[in-house]
């Protein structure tokens, strides 16, 4: 079937003298998490994971995707005539690199216009060089024949008390932010920046609460293109009150095309897609890249409120009790030598325990439960179909969050079943001490992500092992549970952190055909103190989930890192067993008593 669907793209490149085509994994709004519209690269290769290129030549294919991915992607890609391209590794050529070294000079590489950014395409275009990359419109309209459609569905407001700021008053600071003096007018396309600004939720995309839109900002108004059926009347006045006119999702472009042209265009380069870029400017109004990495939006969004802040604690205490609900029936089902049980009921299971607040609106991902091997798969996803039984022994890792009315959650948990193996302890005792180190960090105000990943990843290296994917990812309130622009990774990010972030805590270790072992918190930065050197930061635990302690080497993981976990667990004890019933609260005690 792949192999089919290999020659229909080659058919499209050939009609269009074209050499080579490049399909992203992205959709029009440069998310992650996209609607079956756009899976295009999914249908074109097998390949499912969140993130991937697929390059196709007249002769050859090739996937490039990252380290979550690798063991996922080889066995999808199995049978389609695609190579895997394992990024960042040893010996991997870039994209860029592969295309050159294949085709004669001058010859064509497509692109569909819609799912590049203006960023991305230069970036492209100048590492192609002598080959010409060539602007298209989107070929599987043509090829894919049963492609579903885009659809929108309701949209709700979000009332400020869980907001906690008008529309009319972010519309203000995001207007100060840009800070241009003449007439202007700045375009969005990312629906969660977009949700942020309107204080509207959708369910357009799978586990995030957004609504496939567009968005364009003067000093005066917003104009918001969505879905015109997924917004009722009431919302409509809503919106009106608070300066945003609503126009149909379909007329965005030819709206830019039609301003004034005296007024001058402003975007983020990396979140407009060239497509919409060349619309804008068609008429010979002048463009103006916002500077700031991820756009102005972005980073007016990462800094919550109080609001959004207590409103995430409130998310962590639900969530808490479900995990340890959890907790106690994986204890309760893995008694008795007949007892079995799959990955996929467990994560059926947080699901159901999650559906008893009144306040969970769904999950935050799909849930990983992964155990033994599949530990080693970063992003691996149980099914109904496929799903392997959870064994007496061995290593079980779940990363799973929720989506709640005020907060959105993600933590991971490994849990030790049976007796772990020597080496299983050693790991499982650096990977936490890496996310204690990064817990306990004390630092000066404008410091960036990189600066501190190696608190997390120096005791994984002190082993010789090392994870090849970040340490930490901003956190939306009730948005998308990945969010720029800040991040702790090894890759430098020129975003500083600053108070009000939320992001996750999550080293690992993952030995391929074996185990996995994550531990993942969510940390607010917070203000510490300042001297005379300057404001200091520090990182606050949010989330309130016992840590399995019968893993640790307690010699190996140091007074320090002990005294941080028993402090830890004390917290969770006295925060979370007034919302527990008394067989639960004798359970907690336990789980959360000091390692002496």
């Amino acid at each position: 079937m792949q192999n089919s669907r290999l020659e229909l793209i080659r058919s499209y490149m050939s009609d269009n003298h074209l050499s080579a085509f490049i399909v992203p994994s992205n959709d029009t709004h440069f998310g992650e998490y996209i609607q079956d519209h756009y899976k295009c690269l999914e249908w074109l290769s097998g390949f499912n994971g969140s993130a991937g290129t697929v390059v196709v030549t007249i002769e050859e294919a090739a996937l490039w995707t990252d380290s979550r991915y690798f063991v996922q992607a080889d066995k999808q890609l199995s049978g389609s005539g695609i190579q895997l391209k394992k990024m960042k590794m040893p010996g991997t050529e870039s994209v860029e690199r592969w295309l050159t070294d294949r085709l004669p000079a001058n010859s064509k590489v497509g692109i569909d216009a819609g799912l590049f950014s203006v960023a991305d395409y230069h970036s492209l275009k100048e590492q192609l060089l002598p080959l010409e990359l060539t602007l298209c419109d989107d070929p599987f309209v043509q090829i894919w024949s049963d492609r579903p459609a885009v659809y929108s569905n309701e949209i709700i407001h979000y009332d400020t008390k869980y907001s906690g700021e008008t529309t009319s008053s972010k519309h203000r600071r995001v207007v100060d932010a840009i800070g241009y003096n003449g007439n202007f007018i700045y375009m969005v396309s990312s629906c969660d920046d977009i949700a942020w600004l309107c204080n509207i939720r959708g369910s357009d995309v799978e586990f995030n609460t957004l609504a496939m839109s567009y968005a364009a900002i003067t000093k005066d108004a917003v104009i918001l293109f969505v879905g015109r059926d997924a917004v009722s009347g009431e919302l409509e006045n809503i919106l009106n009150s608070q300066g945003v006119e609503v126009k149909d999702y379909d007329q965005f472009a030819s709206f830019m095309l039609a301003y004034p042209k005296d007024y001058v265009r402003i975007a983020s380069r990396d979140k407009i897609s060239i497509r919409n870029y060349s619309a804008s400017v068609k008429n010979g109004a002048s463009f103006v890249s916002d500077k700031l990495r991820g756009g102005v939006i972005a980073n007016l969004k990462t800094r919550k409120n109080k609001t959004e802040i207590e409103g995430f604690r409130k998310a962590m205490l639900l969530d808490s009790v479900s995990w340890i609900k959890l907790w106690m029936y994986l204890e309760e089902s893995m008694k008795g030598s007949d007892n079995v049980i799959t990955e996929w009921e467990v994560a059926c299971k947080i699901k159901s325990f999650r559906a008893m607040s009144e306040h969970y609106m769904g999950e935050s991902f799909c849930p990983i439960v992964a155990f033994g091997k599949n530990g080693a798969l970063p992003h691996y996803e149980p099914s109904a179909s496929e799903s392997d039984v959870i064994g007496k022994e061995g290593i079980l890792l779940i990363d799973t969050g929720g989506q709640y009315i005020f907060g959105t959650t993600d933590t991971t948990r490994t849990f030790a079943l049976g007796e772990p193996t020597r080496e299983q302890m050693r790991d499982y005792t650096l990977v936490l001490k890496g996310m204690i180190n990064l817990s306990m960090a004390k630092f000066p105000k404008g410091t960036r992500g990189a600066s501190l990943d190696v608190l997390a990843r120096g005791p994984i290296c002190s082993a010789a092992k090392i994870y090849l994917h970040g340490t930490g990812h901003g956190i939306g309130h009730y948005l998308c549970v990945h969010e720029g622009p800040q991040s702790i990774r090894m890759e430098e990010n020129p975003v500083i952190l600053e108070t009000g972030m939320v992001i996750s805590n999550e080293p690992a270790v993952y030995e391929a055909g074996s185990y996995g072992i994550r531990i993942e918190n969510t940390i607010l930065c917070t203000e510490w103190t300042e001297s005379k050197y300057g404001v200091f930061y520090q990182f606050e635990a949010l989330n309130l989930i016992p840590i399995d302690k019968r893993p640790i080497i307690k010699e190996l993981l140091g007074k320090e890192a002990t005294d941080w976990l028993n402090d830890y667990h004390s917290a969770v004890y006295e925060k979370i067993s007034p919302l527990l019933d008394e067989q639960e609260k004798i359970w907690l005690a336990a789980m959360t008593a000091n390692i002496d």
